[in-house]
């Protein structure tokens, strides 16, 4: 079997896993965030902390109640690093300095899970399992969370109430992430990877030289990194790593992983506003997008187009041997149009135009199919601007789902889509300007550009992945990167809770023979041309003199 026939039957097989789940996964969803029913471990933690889960809430407690979660995490997770020294099982291990330690909080807490640090030689096992590890379920069920108010605020009509913050985030840890890792992570052990609390192993290499291997729970935590759309590795190498991705099965396991629930949360908002329809034709758009990007991926990564690819007569430099240049293309893709950040390969190497589309799909926003819950919203805010475009063709008052998009929702639904772009373009320009972007850069001309565009990029994105050969461990960089994952995680989600709020109070709208029929492919094509026009006039010139320059060179 050739090269080109696999990388087919991996992605095939991919997308048959994916639609098999989509349906169950989906379904289980919806049910867990409409019951009404509380477990007795979901009781006990709402007494821990004090939360009525029954209290409905409007938009701005439901903000509230989040904010206050996050920015406690933050704090817990930031001091957590600065005594890890004087707690159990610090391996040795110095105090994280201030600068990263905040970069660190800001990254997990804010889901972007970026890394300016060397995992196994400088967290502990309790900062990486109670810190980490922790922060990549609660994380990720924030953004679900918000996912799902958003929802109900389609779905509920003349009320304010949005639900329990408390109840959301709760039963998303217990009844989905849970159980679903905890699955993952024995199906990974049981393929290889590793899982336990030993001590630092020295080790003489075939050359003579002494080499220190770290142990640890790698296998839970690479269950919860990819399910939840996180992307931290236990290893500085992360999922290219053996330890934590040790053949051919398990790497097409953990694509699956990351892609499982952001492709499932449409069934999910099908079922919950009553049209599973509308969930389809949301899914829809999410998988053109998806599909073609990994196309053109792996076909520029096997064209290898460039000086150094040519001459070596291939495009596997910074990828590994046992994954190829189809399965590597697959797994960046899938990583960077999620907010996961996890890699099988190292970004910078790829070519000039591939890394281009790994670029593109986190300017994107990360919704083709995004992270779990914040692909959902953001494609759901894509879809009222593609209503609202629509409306103005044919001079009606554009609405979606029995909702009217006004003044209001429009505003909101701008103010979403403006954040993340001038938190991209104010950081990357200004570290270019002050010269400390350039001091980072590790090459020259467009594509040492394009590292610190991808840096910023990933960080207001809450990605997470890198271009590996960009110096981020600066003051300057962990402040300012960690600074854009806060503000570019939490100030988009104000106005999806607003917006919530808003179309929760209206009242609904009959259909009529003039209202656009969202469920159709039509709206489909409609969704993906916006979301393609809107990003491509936003970033096309910073795309120009970065990977379009370096490809086209």
């Amino acid at each position: 079997m050739g090269p080109v026939t696999a990388d087919v039957l991996f992605v095939t097989a991919l997308i048959g896993a994916l639609a098999l789940a989509h349906r169950p996964l989906g379904d289980y969803m919806a049910a867990v965030f409409q019951s009404r029913k509380h477990l007795r471990v979901e009781r006990w933690i709402y007494r821990s902390v004090g939360a009525d889960p029954d209290a409905e809430m409007r938009w701005p407690a439901y903000l509230r109640g989040m904010l206050v979660f996050s920015a406690v995490s933050v704090l817990f997770l930031y001091l957590m690093q600065r005594v890890q020294d004087k707690l159990p099982l610090s391996l040795g291990f110095k105090p994280i300095t201030p600068d990263q330690a905040f970069n660190t909080a800001a990254s997990f807490v804010s889901n972007t899970n970026w890394q300016s640090y060397s995992g196994e030689v400088a967290m502990s096992h309790v900062t990486q399992t109670v810190g980490l590890a922790v922060q990549n379920f609660v994380s990720a069920a924030v953004g679900i969370a918000v996912a799902v108010a958003l929802v109900r605020g389609f779905a509920r009509s003349r009320t304010g109430d949005l639900g329990n913050f408390w109840a959301d985030l709760v039963r998303c840890i217990i009844r989905i992430l849970i159980p679903l890792s905890v699955i993952a992570a024995v199906v990974l052990i049981a393929a290889g990877a590793i899982q336990n609390f030993g001590d630092i192993h020295h080790v003489t290499t075939l050359t003579g030289q002494r080499q220190a291997i770290s142990p640890g729970a790698v296998a839970s935590q690479e269950a919860i990194k990819d399910l939840g759309t996180n992307g931290g590795g236990f290893f500085n190498a992360n999922s290219s790593h053996p330890f934590e991705n040790p053949n051919g099965f398990t790497n097409w396991l953990e694509i699956f992983l990351l892609l499982a629930i952001p492709f499932s949360l449409p069934r999910t908002f099908g079922k919950m506003v009553g049209s599973v329809r509308q969930g389809y034709a949301i899914v829809a758009a999410m998988g053109i997008i998806w599909f073609f990007a990994v196309v053109a991926a792996t076909w520029l990564e096997y064209a290898h187009p460039g000086t150094a690819s040519q001459l070596a007569g291939g495009a596997m430099e910074g990828k590994e041997t046992r994954f190829g240049e189809g399965n590597s293309s697959a797994f960046a893709v899938s990583t960077t149009m999620t907010s996961t950040g996890s890699v099988d390969s190292f970004h910078d190497s790829f070519s000039g135009l591939s890394g281009g589309v790994l670029l593109l799909g986190m300017m994107l926003g990360e919704i083709a199919p995004g992270g779990t819950g914040s692909g959902l919203y953001g494609m759901l805010i894509m879809a009222i601007i593609a209503v609202f475009i629509a409306g103005l063709m044919v001079g009606r008052t554009p609405e979606y789902l029995g909702k009217k998009i006004g003044s209001r929702e429009i505003k909101l639904a701008a103010c979403y889509i403006l954040i993340t772009p001038a938190l991209v373009l104010i950081g990357a320009g200004l570290a270019m300007a002050l010269g400390k972007g350039q001091s980072s850069m590790t090459n020259v001309g467009a594509h040492g550009f394009s590292e610190v565009l991808y840096a910023y990029t990933s960080a207001s994105n809450n990605n997470g992945s890198a271009f590996a050969g960009f110096a981020a461990n600066t003051e300057y960089h962990n402040t300012m990167l960690g600074l854009c994952m806060l503000l570019g995680r939490f100030l988009p989600m104000v106005f999806v809770l607003a917006l919530a709020g808003s179309l929760a109070e209206q009242k609904p709208i009959p259909a009529t023979a003039g209202t656009l029929r969202t469920e159709k492919p039509l709206f489909t094509g409609l969704l993906v041309g916006a979301i393609l026009i809107i990003t491509g006039l936003t970033f096309f010139p910073a795309l120009a003199l970065g990977p379009l320059a370096e490809g086209l060179a």
